[in-house]
């Protein structure tokens, strides 16, 4: 059945509308508490934030209506079945993937990652109360699909690689993020970058790990800015930051201690979870030819005005709207590409 561009908005608006008070009410309390449990990474805070942002964010009625005017395909019933492997590495992250594949008009079979199981049943839930027949279906291992979106490690992209050969397939490995700062930054944007750095303990391909910043810096007066209050922090996370803490001392390398994290000094993405890099340039100029030589690494850049396709403002890396998706890549433009033939001629067996 064709479905229109107002049905698709109206339908994950609602959606947005019934997330409202997440985590607030007895019943909401109940389900973060239980996705915090299978996931000791997340927090009760992680969890709520997202919640609220994919509804702010995505979920919200004018921003679906900008979105879908962008396509003309939005509603054909075009009834393709699309593999989503979904990764867990921050709450509701496959999310997005779910909303590309119903809006263009086909049948997700969705895997989420068993970190992230409770949330994402329950949003799905929460869907098919607002639309029984809703086409979103269970993921298994050797069936037959027309399309594949999966996202995890760059490990883990080797193999889906392998497993979708042969089908359409948009195949997502690591990225980071980084900001770029001109040395001027009010104290308040300092905040809203720690935000972008330190949700979700670091661990989305939206979190800066990496910041450029000017010559004169003072990095200590950059990490008590930024730095998280403790109270904020996992755990997990934490602990993390005393073991490198432990070995930066031990080894003599340099390093400004942030409290709960470490900055040190460095041209690359850190390898430790609790470190974020400082990359100090003398002109610019040098922060964009580093961007334009590591782009298939670099997920968005957080700063004032900076010259990017993915660029976004101060405390907007974890809020991503329904038309900035991962890697650049148009997820419905790929959608649309995979054409009927390939549909009733192409399929594979996995």
């Amino acid at each position: 059945m064709r479905r229109s561009k107002e049905y698709y908005a109206d339908l994950f608006a609602r959606l947005g509308e019934r997330l409202e008070g997440f985590g607030t009410t007895s019943p909401t309390r109940a389900v973060a508490e239980a996705a915090v449990a299978a996931n000791p990474w997340f927090t009760l805070s992680d969890v709520r934030f997202a919640v609220d942002a994919l509804r702010r964010s995505m979920l919200d009625a004018e921003v679906l209506k900008e979105w879908l005017a962008r396509y003309e395909t939005v509603g054909r019933p075009c009834g393709r079945r699309v593999a989503v492997i979904m990764a867990g590495n921050i709450p509701l992250v496959g999310f997005a993937d779910l909303l590309y594949v119903v809006a263009s008009g086909n049948i997700p079979f969705v895997k989420p990652s068993s970190k992230d199981s409770v949330l994402m049943a329950y949003v799905v839930g929460l869907l098919r109360e607002l639309a029984p027949g809703v086409p979103v279906e269970h993921y298994v291992p050797g069936g037959r699909y027309d399309a594949a979106i999966a996202t995890g490690s760059d490990n883990t992209g080797r193999y889906f690689h392998a497993l979708f050969d042969g089908i359409p397939s948009l195949i997502r490995g690591s990225r980071g993020s980084v900001a770029l700062l001109t040395g001027d930054e009010t104290e308040d944007e300092l905040r809203s970058l720690g935000r972008d750095m330190f949700r979700y303990s670091g661990l989305g391909c939206r979190n800066v790990g990496l910041v450029f910043v000017p010559q004169a810096c003072d990095l200590d007066r950059f990490a008590r800015t930024v730095a998280p209050a403790r109270e904020e922090v996992n755990p997990k996370y934490y602990n993390n930051y005393r073991s490198l803490r432990a070995q930066l001392r031990a080894s003599g390398a340099p390093f400004c201690d942030g409290g709960t994290f470490v900055v040190t000094e460095g041209e690359q993405f850190p390898v430790a979870l609790s470190n974020i890099v400082a990359y100090r340039y003398g002109r610019v100029e040098e922060a964009y030819a580093w961007l334009k030589e590591h782009d298939g690494k670099v997920q968005c850049v957080v700063g004032r005005d900076a010259l990017h396709p993915r660029a976004v403002g101060f405390g907007e890396g974890q809020t991503p709207r329904p038309w900035d998706y991962p890697d650049g890549r148009d997820v419905m433009e790929f959608l649309a590409s995979v054409s009927p033939a390939e549909t009733d001629h192409g399929t594979t067996e996995l």
